[in-house]
């Protein structure tokens, strides 16, 4: 168990992450991972964020949690940190951010954790592993593309990786880590390729900031307060 700081804190809440309960709580990581309650997740996601139809809002919830598959990977590359805690601790609350409602992450800060370098590996692919049972368990209930999902995930890693690889005193691990995550065997079980290798396409993160580096369009542009996304290939 690790203390976060203050700064760390205002990192995540940057990324609507919470260290709190939530007032309105909608479900948790174990409901996600639980095939059995994807169609009624589905219809929270929708409710919430007043998407059109169900595929829509499925995308607009993956954008969601994107951002915390990138926090956690910020966080590795920056403080060898990484959240593990049980599934129910990870949990998903509604609220209003902007005027807009949405559905954003609430966490316990005492489930980040150390990670030791032998483990460096094994943890980014846990990362994969509970972003790919996510998938698998939402298009139970509706037919969104495993891409667009992978894609809004990819969007924000583009960023952060961006500003580490920019960072003298990060710019060692986020290497590291993005050679990791381009290594086609990390992705056995889920891929039979690195689709964050695909996604990059042999270029460095920062030369395909705003560009139409995706190849699906997320559905952002759909969701009532939200815009057109910068990588959008609808453009």
């Amino acid at each position: 168990m690790n203390t976060l700081t203050a700064n760390q804190i205002k990192e995540l809440n940057s990324y609507s992450i919470y260290v709190n309960e939530p007032e309105h709580p909608v479900f948790t990581l174990t409901d996600l991972q639980d095939p059995s309650k994807a169609s009624d997740l589905i219809q929270v996601m929708k409710t919430v964020s007043q998407s059109p139809n169900d595929v829509i809002a499925a995308s607009f919830f993956m954008r969601r949690i994107g951002m915390f598959f990138a926090m956690q990977l910020y966080n590795l590359a920056a403080y060898d940190e990484m959240w593990k805690g049980p599934p129910d601790n990870l949990r998903f609350g509604a609220v209003v951010e902007f005027g807009n409602r949405t559905i954003s992450i609430f966490i316990d800060a005492s489930d980040w954790q150390t990670v030791e370098e032998e483990d460096r590996q094994t943890r980014i692919r846990s990362i994969l592993e509970m972003a790919h049972a996510i998938i698998l368990s939402l298009r139970t209930a509706v037919p969104i593309s495993p891409l667009t999902s992978w894609e809004n995930i990819f969007g924000f890693w583009l960023w952060q990786y961006h500003v580490l690889l920019s960072d003298p005193s990060t710019q060692i691990e986020a290497r590291e880590d993005v050679e990791t995550l381009k290594d086609d065997s990390l992705w056995t079980g889920i891929s039979t390729h690195s689709r964050f290798a695909s996604y990059l396409n042999g270029y460095e993160p920062s030369v395909l900031l705003n560009t139409t580096v995706r190849k699906t369009c997320c559905f952002s542009k759909d969701v009532p307060g939200l815009m057109q996304c910068g990588f959008c290939p609808l453009k």
